[in-house]
């Protein structure tokens, strides 16, 4: 048995087209096939066809001559009569129709799929819709896999290889998915509702209307490689250095609001705008909403984000109740960081480990894994890790302020370094994590260095396009302009399409301007209170310290940069032309 539809576009002939109609679906009928007919005539559209039908169709039948609105139809299998024909054998026409639909699908043979289901509340519809698109799947002779992001989290990971091999994404969700491992790949999306109710007619929609993900022609523009390239970063942190990074880049927001306000405070305030004489001044309150507000949620913003990257969802109250502990204590962001590991590992075992009823594991998300898990990482952290790592943190603080020349230098050599290593890779996120990660105890200068050594490598690397050309393709010299825009941003990435066309030359080159950069700007001892903005947040009074000495530091190695790589690339090879004859004007001497 096939479903079929019929277009019959017949001008004037609107009796023909009538009696066309109605013999096919006889014939459908007499056959064991589903036909659905929709009639153009000059009178108008009759029994027009809808959206379901389209999806649903295994092929098309037009009939007649005329407008048919065929561009509905690309993804089905078409045959085409005239009335006549229709008239004379309604029959064989369906045959025709129901064989070709048929050869087409055994063609193409059985599609692997991969899917995501989500729900709000991530208990009932996701798992529904899951079970839905499976049988359906099934059904249809499809392979199929289905990711559910529910209330405990992600189950049944899809993997790369699996997305890699895959012919259709399909997201039935309620709830924003993050599509980025999707590039590329030919992606329908949808909510759940029609997994549930007609699972078959949504996998039939999804590999007939699903789109390529992140399409683009022609060249790449350099901010789109440098997507690229901050993706791949992504993709390829697992294990601890993984969830470091996701509650870093969580905390961020907070850190840069915060820093940000104290500025603006002490610009209208002075430093001693904290103090309760100036209470009630606008100075004061911004210091309150900066210092009390953005900054106390620093560290369990990083507490609770690494717990989520591990544990997922259930993990963010235990990780961040351990923040605010760690914060409590004195154990400052090197707390932070052991308490969402505690509460991240705690929290997935206790998942892993608690098996209750399917109709009972909602509680599991909003009661038994944060109230569990919260108890491990608190008890843990008061009694058995928050003392000693309190002290580390002390210690290092003091270490680091009282750093005077040569040491200071040499730190700055480092962070400079690893900013500029691997442009966003673990070096420089290394680098990054730590410097910013001091500014909740109150240490600035690694923090002005690392943004100055990272602003360095795209700077450099837009200039030296522009002084050394011949140093550069056709193609490198445009995103020259790109990489200065990105490195004004304080986006290192912005490198990352450079370094690796030539990576032995760029980043030598890159290292020795980052190097020089964070050296000369521990030298002066400048401070940043602010982790992100690049030259943006330089005008604002108090969010650097020492400014007219960091701003040399940063021109400095973005010349040295450019240099280096006059000196360190060849020459790029140019297709030679012929010099065009001197035309001799009127009047020149001979």
């Amino acid at each position: 048995m096939a479903t079929l539809l019929a277009v019959i576009a017949a001008g004037d002939l609107t009796t023909q087209a009538v009696l066309a109609a109605e013999a096919l679906r006889k014939a459908a009928a007499k056959a064991g096939h589903r036909i659905q007919v929709e009639i153009r005539t000059s009178l108008g559209i009759q029994s027009p066809l809808d959206a379901a039908a389209l999806s649903t169709a295994d092929g098309l039948i037009l009939v007649g001559s005329g407008d048919f609105d065929d561009g509905r139809f690309a993804a089905l299998k078409r045959s085409t009569a005239s009335l006549d024909e229709v008239l004379g054998n309604p029959a064989a026409v369906l045959e025709k129709a129901s064989s070709s639909a048929s050869a087409a699908s055994a063609a193409a043979g059985p599609r692997r799929i991969v899917a995501i289901t989500s729900c709000p509340t991530g208990i009932a519809h996701t798992f529904m819709a899951a079970e839905g698109i499976q049988q359906a799947a099934t059904a249809l002779g499809h392979k199929v896999r289905v990711e559910t992001q529910g209330s405990v989290g992600a189950r049944d990971t899809l993997t790369d290889e699996e997305i890699r091999e895959a012919d259709v994404v399909l997201i039935a969700a309620d709830t924003q998915i993050d599509l980025s491992r999707f590039a590329g790949k030919r992606v329908f999306l949808s909510g759940t509702k029609p997994a549930i109710n007609d699972g078959k007619a949504l996998v039939n929609r999804a590999l007939a209307e699903a789109k390529t993900h992140g399409a683009a022609g022609g060249a790449t523009p350099l901010a789109d490689a440098v997507a690229a390239g901050k993706a791949e970063r992504s993709a390829q942190r697992t294990g601890p250095y993984k969830h470091l990074m996701t509650g870093v880049s969580f905390m961020l927001p907070f850190v840069v609001t915060g820093g940000l306000l104290i500025a603006l405070a002490f610009a209208l305030g002075g430093i001693y705008v904290y103090e309760e004489s100036n209470a009630g001044t606008l100075g004061y309150a911004l210091f309150q909403i900066g210092a009390k507000g953005a900054f106390a949620l620093m560290v369990p913003a990083l507490a609770g984000y690494i717990a989520y990257s591990i544990a997922d969802r259930p993990g963010i109250a235990p990780g961040m109740v351990g923040g605010m502990l760690a914060g409590s204590i004195g154990a400052g962001f090197l707390g932070g960081i052991v308490a969402g590991f505690i509460a991240g590992y705690g929290t997935a075992f206790l998942n892993r480990h608690i098996k209750l009823h399917r109709n009972l594991e909602g509680l599991k998300p909003v009661l038994i894994l944060p109230l569990l898990g919260s108890l491990l990482t608190g008890l843990l952290m008061i009694y058995v890790v928050g003392t000693p790592v309190a002290e580390a943190l002390a210690w290092m603080s003091a270490w680091l302020k009282g750093m005077q020349g040569s040491s200071a230098i040499l730190l700055g050599l480092l962070i400079g370094a690893m900013m500029a290593f691997d442009m966003g890779g673990p070096v420089n996120k290394a680098a990054y994590a730590f410097s910013t990660g001091l500014i909740a105890s109150q240490v600035y200068t690694p923090m002005a260095a690392a943004m100055a050594a990272g602003m360095v490598p795209p700077l450099g690397l837009a200039l030296a396009t522009k002084l050394f050309a011949d140093r550069f393709t056709a193609e490198e010299r445009e995103a020259g302009n790109a990489a200065a825009v990105l490195g004004i941003a304080f986006i290192t990435e912005g490198a990352i399409p450079f370094a690796a066309r030539d990576p032995l030359r760029v980043i030598p080159a890159l290292m020795l301007g980052g190097a020089l950069t964070g050296a000369m700007s521990m030298a002066v001892g400048a401070e940043l209170k602010v982790p992100h903005g690049g030259v943006f947040v330089l005008p604002i009074p108090n969010a650097v310290t020492h400014l007219l000495g960091y701003v040399v530091a940063l021109v400095v190695g973005t010349v040295v940069t450019a240099v280096a790589l006059r000196i360190l690339k060849k020459p790029v090879a140019v297709t030679a032309v012929a010099p065009k004859p001197a035309v001799r004007q009127a009047g020149a001497h001979a």
